[in-house]
């Protein structure tokens, strides 16, 4: 019986590298956005909660936590597939990995969400 895969492993280490370097990029972004303010009013609990109003910022948190979530977690399942090597291994860290990867972009995003006020 053939195996059905999704996606081959080829496709999923493009998407692990273009992941990576966007995230480069975002991250960039971010920092370059965090700069422009001085470090003590940056910290405090009313500049960052506006931060969670401004609809680019938003963007740019979602983008980092989905960019990073999914680069890790792919890092991780290539990691752990090469300590076995079977296809019920391989299957078992591919939906473990990826229910991670799900469960930390939901909780991330309801954090995003909740500081927002919505």
């Amino acid at each position: 019986m053939a195996s059905r895969t999704i996606l081959k492993e080829s496709q999923i280490m493009k998407i692990h590298y273009v992941t990576g370097i966007a995230a480069i990029f975002v991250v960039a972004l971010h920092i370059m956005m965090r700069l422009v303010v001085p470090f003590e009013h940056s910290l405090e609990y009313d500049y960052i909660i506006a931060n969670y109003k401004n609809i680019v910022y938003i963007l740019i948190l979602e983008a980092i936590l989905v960019l990073i979530s999914v680069h890790g977690f792919n890092g991780i399942r290539i990691i752990l597939l090469e300590l076995r090597q079977s296809r019920a291994w391989e299957n078992m860290v591919t939906v473990v990995t990826i229910s991670a990867m799900i469960g930390l972009i939901a909780y991330g995003t309801r954090t995003i969400i909740l500081a927002n006020g919505l």
